[in-house]
């Protein structure tokens, strides 16, 4: 069961939830998964997709790569869910921490992800912590590159159908970073349509 830890009212009425709970059991249209580049799903959040979805979702990524190849950030791949409760999962790939230029890279993972949700047509989606796992992205400096991406492609995208994203976390730790994170957040001025709530 899902628990809602924070809410933010973002750019044209937009609403971000940070929520803790398990992103396999989110009722959305979209969910995104952690992916690698090379859509190879077996551990972490993307094992626990394929565990609950279905090897529908592996089948669908093998095909994907075997007709687009490798996926970039800018350019996610997205299947249909199998037995989740959502429409599509889009499989993003965000960045190793080491590997340089981190923080934009993140930021265009999370970008690529919400643009494709539009062409999907989706209204609700939910997104893990990209690459603060075994990638290794430093929970502190990664949190406020969500938020910053989400308002930021909302001010863009001010008639998109996508009306509600959720970051959805399922520990504790990572949980109380984006909490804080979002407290300071709304502290901040982010003009243009953004007030905290």
């Amino acid at each position: 069961m899902s628990k809602e830890l924070g809410y933010l009212q973002m750019a044209y009425g937009k609403c971000m939830e940070l929520v803790k709970g398990d992103l396999t059991e989110e009722q959305v249209d979209v969910i995104v998964n952690a992916a690698n580049q090379w859509l190879q799903h077996g551990a972490g959040v993307a094992g626990a997709i394929i565990q609950k979805g279905g090897s529908v979702i592996q089948k669908e990524s093998n095909e994907w790569i075997a007709r687009y190849g490798f996926i970039t950030r800018d350019k996610p791949a997205y299947t249909n869910a199998g037995k989740l409760p959502c429409r599509y999962v889009i499989h993003a790939v965000g960045p190793v921490w080491g590997e340089g230029e981190e923080e934009e890279k993140l930021y265009r993972a999370i970008r690529g992800a919400l643009n494709l949700a539009v062409e999907l047509k989706a209204q609700t989606l939910s997104i893990p912590p990209i690459s603060t796992g075994i990638f290794g992205f430093p929970k502190e400096k990664a949190a406020p590159i969500f938020y910053s991406a989400i308002n930021e492609f909302w001010l863009s995208e001010p008639d998109c159908l996508l009306n509600k994203i959720r970051i959805t976390i399922i520990d504790d730790p990572t949980a109380t970073v984006f909490l804080n994170a979002l407290d300071q957040w709304k502290k901040e001025d982010h003009s243009d349509g953004n007030n905290g709530s």
